[in-house]
C-alpha cells in the first residue's frame, strides 16, 4: 500500500460536519491550583471497568501540567455554558471569577456542569500528532439536567431532537 496525502485543511473541514460533545478536563497542581484543558474528543469506553478517554494535543501545556498530577476530572458543559467554555480556552487566569467546587479528591468541579467524573489516568499513547489518555472513573455524577454543549462546523450549540 502507498501512503494518500490528505491535505490537514480539507481533513479539519471534512470532520468539522460531525459534532463533538466540549468537556473541561480539570485538575489541580502541586500548590493547588486549578489546572483546565477544553476538548471535543472525550469518550466512553468501557462498561467493565468503568474507562473514558479523551484525546489533547501532544503541544498543550495544560495537559502536561494535568498528567503530571495522574488524575483528572471530566466536567461535561451544558449549551448555555459557551461563554465559561470561552473563558476556560482561553489564555491568562482561566479561573477568574469562575464557580468550582474541590471534590474529595481535590479536583475542580465546575459549577453548572451537567455530568461530572472523577478519574485516575490508566495510560496514555501515541495517537499522531495527539495523545490518546485512558481514565478509570472513580466517581462520577448527574449534576443537572440540559443539553450538552456539542461543536460543529467551527461553533457552538446545542442538541435539537429528531421529530
Amino acid at each position: 500500500m502507498h501512503d494518500i496525502h490528505i491535505d490537514p485543511a480539507q481533513f479539519r473541514r471534512v470532520l468539522g460536519h460531525y459534532p463533538t460533545g466540549v468537556a473541561a478536563i480539570t485538575s489541580t497542581d502541586a500548590d493547588g491550583a486549578p489546572l483546565v484543558l477544553v476538548v471535543g474528543t472525550f469518550t466512553s469506553v468501557s462498561l467493565d471497568p468503568p474507562l473514558v478517554g479523551f484525546l489533547p494535543d501532544k503541544r498543550s501545556h495544560s495537559w502536561k501540567l494535568i498528567e503530571a498530577t495522574g488524575h483528572f476530572a471530566v466536567n461535561i458543559l451544558g449549551a448555555d455554558q459557551v461563554a465559561l467554555c470561552g473563558r476556560l480556552a482561553g489564555k491568562g487566569e482561566k479561573f477568574a471569577g469562575v464557580d468550582y467546587t474541590l471534590s474529595e479528591r481535590g479536583l475542580p468541579l465546575l459549577a453548572g456542569a451537567l455530568v461530572t467524573l472523577e478519574c485516575t489516568i490508566a495510560w496514555t499513547h501515541d495517537a499522531g500528532d495527539h495523545l490518546f489518555v485512558l481514565g478509570r472513573v472513580q466517581d462520577m455524577a448527574i449534576r443537572r439536567e440540559g443539553n450538552p454543549m456539542l461543536f460543529l462546523r467551527g461553533g457552538y450549540g446545542g442538541f435539537a431532537g429528531a421529530e
